[in-house]
C-alpha cells in the first residue's frame, strides 16, 4: 500500500507466546484501514509487547519501507491468552509489510512462523523461550521459522528448518525471493557448564554411612536433610549428590533446556545433559524460589525440576519461605494465579538441605572441644523454623558428626563418584522399567496406590513392620516414605521383593534428628 490512506489490506502471520513454559501458536492478524493514521495493537498484550508498535515504525523506516499512512490494528489472536516479551516486532512488521503491499510474499506464509526482536535501525536481535516456540509452532503444522541470526544455537538443536536473519531487510528479500533457508538436523551438542566441578565423593574421608543414604537418596529422588555442627562436613557431602544422579534422558533434557531457555539461563551449544543443582541463598525472596512477578517467571523450584534443590543452613531460611515448598512438593508443580492467566512450572526435584542443630551449631554434639552455648529457648525457637508438615516431606534425616581424625588422616580409599554413579544408575534403570507412567520415574515419586503395588506385604512382612513401626510415632505419609526408602534400598540390592533388612535400614534412615 502506497500513502494515502484509500487502500485497505490484510495479513495474517504466524508465531508463538509462551504461558509458563508452554508455548502457544498465535496468528498475528494485522488489517490497515481508510481512517485517521493510527496503531493500536489488540490481543492481551504486555507492556513489552505493546511498545513493540515504536520499534516497528522506527525499524520499517530505518530499514527503507515507508510507514502506511492508514489505521493499523494488529490483533494478536487467541485474544484471551496473555502476550508477552518482544518477539512480536518481526511478525508484526512482515505483517504490516504484507498488509501494505510493501513486499509480495512469493512462500506461503501459513507454514512459517516468524520471531524475532527489532532494533530501532531495523536489525534483528535474539530471543528467549525458542525452544518452547518451535516445539509449539511444528504441532500447529508449521515447517519452517524465520528466527535472528543470534538464535541460531536453538535451530541447531531442534533440527528445524530455519532462515536466519540479521535484519528486517532480509526476511523482506527472503518473502519476495525464498531462498537461503536452512535445514539443521544435526545432533544437539552439550551445552557448556559454567560451574565449577563440585568434587568427588573420593575427597570425602569418613562419613561412610551417609555417603550410603546419599546413593540411596540419588537412586529414588529422596528428599534427605542432614543435621550436624559446623565442619562436620554436610556441605561438602551434599554439594557432591550431583556427581551420582543419573543422567538426563533425552526428553528430560529437552524439556530442561525448555526451562532455562525460557528463563534466559541456556548457556552453551547444546541442550543440558546433567541434572539440575540449585543452591540459592537463604536471603532468597519467594518470587525467586517458586517464582512470579507481575510477569511470571520461573522460580528456583522449577529450575530444579528434574535435579536437586539443595538449601543449605536450611533454618536460616524464614519459615514462611520454607513452608511454600510443601506445595511443589506434594504436588510437583507450581501455580501461579494471576488475574489475566494462571501458571503452571513443573517442579519435581529432589530437596537436599543441610542445617546446624542450634544457633551456635553443637546441641547434641558436644565433645571435649565444643560445648553448646544455646539455652533451651534459644534451641526451641531454632528448630521450630522447620514447620512438621515440612519436616515430614523428608525421606531420609540423618546426623552428622564431625569427622574422626584418623578418617581424615589415615586418607583410606574410599568409593568414588563415578562408582557410586554406576550404582545409582542400575538402580534407577530397575525402577524405571517398573514405572514406565510416572512423570518421573523414580520411588521417591510414588503415590499411595503405586506403594501398594510395588512394595506388596506378605503377611509376615506386615507383622514385622507393624513391630518395627511401634513407637516410632510416623505419620501415614511417613509411613508411606519409608516403603519407598525400602523398595530403593531392594533395587540398589538387585531384588524384586522388599524385604526385612530393606525395612530395617530404611527405619534406621528415618532419625528423629531435628
Amino acid at each position: 500500500m502506497s500513502g494515502g490512506g484509500r487502500t485497505v489490506g490484510f495479513a495474517r502471520i504466524r508465531s508463538a507466546a509462551v504461558v509458563g513454559i508452554e508455548a502457544h501458536p498465535v496468528d498475528v492478524e494485522v488489517s490497515l484501514a481508510r481512517g485517521l493514521p493510527a496503531f493500536d495493537l489488540v490481543g492481551l498484550p504486555g507492556n513489552a509487547t505493546r511498545e513493540a508498535r515504536e520499534r516497528v515504525r522506527a525499524a520499517l523506516g530505518n530499514s527503507g519501507f515507508p510507514f502506511p499512512l492508514a489505521r493499523i490494528t494488529a490483533n494478536l489472536a487467541p485474544a484471551d491468552l496473555p502476550k508477552t516479551g518482544t518477539h512480536w516486532d518481526l511478525p508484526l512488521a512482515v505483517g504490516i509489510l504484507v498488509a501494505s503491499g510493501g513486499v509480495r510474499p512469493l512462500a506461503r506464509l501459513d507454514d512459517i512462523a516468524f520471531l524475532g526482536e527489532l532494533s530501532l535501525d531495523g536489525t534483528l536481535r535474539p530471543v528467549r523461550g525458542i525452544l518452547a516456540f518451535a516445539q509449539a509452532a511444528r504441532r500447529a503444522g508449521v515447517e519452517a521459522f524465520v528466527l535472528p541470526e543470534g538464535n541460531e544455537r536453538e535451530a541447531r538443536l531442534l533440527g528445524i528448518t530455519a532462515f536466519l536473519a540479521r535484519n528486517l531487510a532480509e526476511v523482506a528479500a527472503f518473502l519476495e525471493r525464498p531462498r537461503g533457508l536452512v535445514s539443521y538436523t544435526g545432533s544437539p551438542g552439550e551445552a557448556e557448564d559454567a560451574e565449577a566441578e563440585p568434587g568427588d565423593y573420593a575427597d570425602v574421608y569418613g562419613h561412610e554411612d551417609v555417603k550410603r543414604a546419599l546413593v540411596i537418596a540419588a537412586a529414588g529422588f529422596h528428599n534427605v536433610l542432614l543435621v550436624g555442627p559446623p565442619g562436620s562436613g554436610k556441605t561438602m557431602l551434599l554439594e557432591r549428590l550431583r556427581t551420582i544422579l543419573p543422567p538426563l534422558t533425552p526428553e528430560e533434557s529437552l524439556e530442561v533446556s525448555t526451562i532455562y531457555d525460557v528463563a534466559g539461563l541456556l548457556n552453551g551449544s547444546g541442550l543440558l545433559r546433567r541434572r539440575p543443582f540449585r543452591a540459592p541463598h537463604h536471603t532468597i525472596s519467594p518470587q525467586g524460589l517458586v517464582g512470579g512477578g507481575s510477569v511470571p517467571v520461573p522460580g528456583e523450584v522449577t529450575l530444579a525440576h528434574r535435579g536437586v534443590l539443595f538449601l543449605d543452613e536450611l533454618l536460616e531460611f524464614p519459615p514462611r519461605l520454607l513452608d511454600l515448598l510443601r506445595q511443589p512438593l506434594e504436588a510437583g508443580e507450581v501455580v501461579l494465579a494471576r488475574a489475566r492467566a494462571r501458571v503452571r512450572y513443573p517442579a519435581r526435584f529432589l530437596l537436599a538441605a543441610a542445617t546446624n542443630p542450634c544457633p551456635c551449631g553443637y546441641f547434641g554434639f558436644e565433645d571435649e572441644a565444643h560445648a553448646c552455648r544455646c539455652t533451651s529457648q534459644e534451641v526451641g525457637r531454632y528448630r521450630n523454623r522447620l514447620s512438621g508438615p515440612l519436616k515430614d516431606r523428608f525421606d531420609i534425616l540423618l546426623e552428622v558428626p564431625l569427622p574422626r581424625y584418623r578418617d581424615i588422616l589415615d586418607r583410606r580409599r574410599t568409593e568414588t563418584s563415578a562408582e557410586m554413579a554406576e550404582r545409582v544408575r542400575e538402580a534407577a534403570a530397575r525402577a524405571a522399567r517398573r514405572l514406565p507412567d510416572l512423570p518421573l520415574p523414580a520411588n521417591g515419586f510414588l503415590g499411595p496406590r503405586d506403594v501398594a503395588q510395588v512394595v506388596p506385604l506378605t503377611p509376615a512382612l506386615r507383622a514385622f513392620l507393624h513391630e518395627l513401626l511401634a513407637g516410632l510415632g510416623l505419620s501415614a505419609r511417613a509411613v508411606h516414605k519409608l516403603l519407598k526408602v525400602a523398595r530403593t534400598i531392594a533395587d540398589l540390592e538387585g531384588k524384586e521383593d522388599v524385604g526385612e533388612a530393606h525395612l530395617l535400614e530404611a527405619a534406621a534412615l528415618r532419625r528423629e534428628v531435628i
